[in-house]
């Protein structure tokens, strides 16, 4: 993983981490609902932006360098690592 993504990544997720703490924190003192909604679905939006960012990475290294290489297996098995993972994330 390129180092520049690495630290975004890690970034985004120590955030999301802090966020998730907060709303815990929230349920214990029993806040309003809507307000906990509210700040799970900024946690889903960020966490898809770092799902996002770690999908191009991989695409874009993963993937290309299987496809330079040449080697069929290795092309098919990127190629169904990425299905897979995409299925995943829209199922």
């Amino acid at each position: 993983m390129e180092k520049k993504i690495k630290e975004s990544c890690l970034r985004r997720l120590s955030r999301i981490e802090g966020q998730v703490r907060g709303i815990a924190r929230m349920v214990g003192d029993d806040r309003y609902c809507i307000d906990i909604l509210t700040q799970i679905a900024a946690v889903h939006a960020a966490l898809r932006k770092v799902e996002g960012e770690l999908l191009r990475n991989h695409v874009s290294h993963c993937v290309e360098h299987a496809i330079a290489s040449g080697n069929a297996d290795d092309q098919r098995k990127k190629v169904n690592e990425l299905v897979e993972v995409l299925s995943r994330r829209s199922g």
